[in-house]
């Protein structure tokens, strides 16, 4: 797990980045109008309203968009009509590369993220292709300089019913969580007073694929554009990228 997890650690610190200039903003209020659109604006009622809410209280968004966001999507309120769109490919050395968009023109999304693929050096594919080679899983990413005691955390998850602990990145323990127990077993380890990184349902790669050299330039370069783009929520792959080479390019 340790591609992901190092991966998961540069998201949220390039998050707060974004947070800051205002860029997350555009994603999280796409993603609430859909959530209120799909399953009403009742956080009781609808858990992917709850986690995007949550994320807009992280990003520090006013109260006043997120309002708006949820009337758009409920019918209150005129708004765009959004399109949730899968897009799967292969980057440098084939790594698999799913992503999953929010969009209100389909036609611009798909080029311009066939264009990305081709800059980099890959190529976008036909839906099935690569999805297979991933399983949907819950991941708790908890940083080893914030809590140090790897035993006791790993007995604590167990205890909770984690599918995994891994400690092999020298940075971060990640924990892995079905779908179903992820915030359950989050909700508890936030009791406990640990600091979480990074937490969500994802979807985590059965093998890797290790990069080095200019692949693993081209895949920083594409992973950074495609998740730069406003369309695109979500940005799974299966490479692994050695600490010093992410470090080097700056990520």
């Amino acid at each position: 797990m340790s591609g992901h997890s190092k991966w998961a650690g540069i998201k949220h610190k390039k998050g707060a980045i974004d947070a800051k200039r205002g860029k997350i903003f555009t994603k999280i209020i796409r993603e609430i109008t859909v959530a209120a659109k799909n399953g009403g604006g009742n956080i009781d009622n609808n858990a992917r309203l709850r986690k995007a809410m949550d994320q807009a209280k992280e990003a520090n968004m006013p109260q006043d968009n997120i309002k708006k966001a949820i009337q758009r999507g409920t019918g209150e309120l005129p708004g765009v009509t959004y399109e949730e769109i899968v897009y799967e490919g292969y980057g440098p050395a084939g790594v698999a590369v799913m992503m999953e968009a929010t969009t209100d023109n389909k036609n611009r999304i798909t080029s311009e993220i066939r264009k990305m693929f081709s800059n980099h050096g890959g190529n976008l594919g036909e839906n099935g292709c690569v999805n297979w080679m991933f399983t949907q899983k819950g991941s708790i990413t908890i940083e080893k300089a914030k809590y140090s005691n790897e035993d006791e955390l790993m007995s604590l998850s167990l205890e909770l019913g984690a599918e995994d602990f891994q400690s092999d990145d020298e940075d971060s323990y990640e924990i892995v969580t079905t779908p179903d127990t992820f915030e359950k077993i989050k909700q508890e380890i936030e009791k406990k007073g640990i600091p979480i990184v990074d937490a969500e349902v994802t979807m985590l790669p059965k093998t890797y694929i290790k990069l080095t050299g200019k692949e693993a330039e081209q895949m920083i370069a594409l992973m950074n554009e495609l998740e730069d783009s406003d369309d695109i929520n979500h940005v799974y792959a299966n490479f692994d990228i050695p600490k010093e080479i992410l470090e080097k390019a700056g990520v």
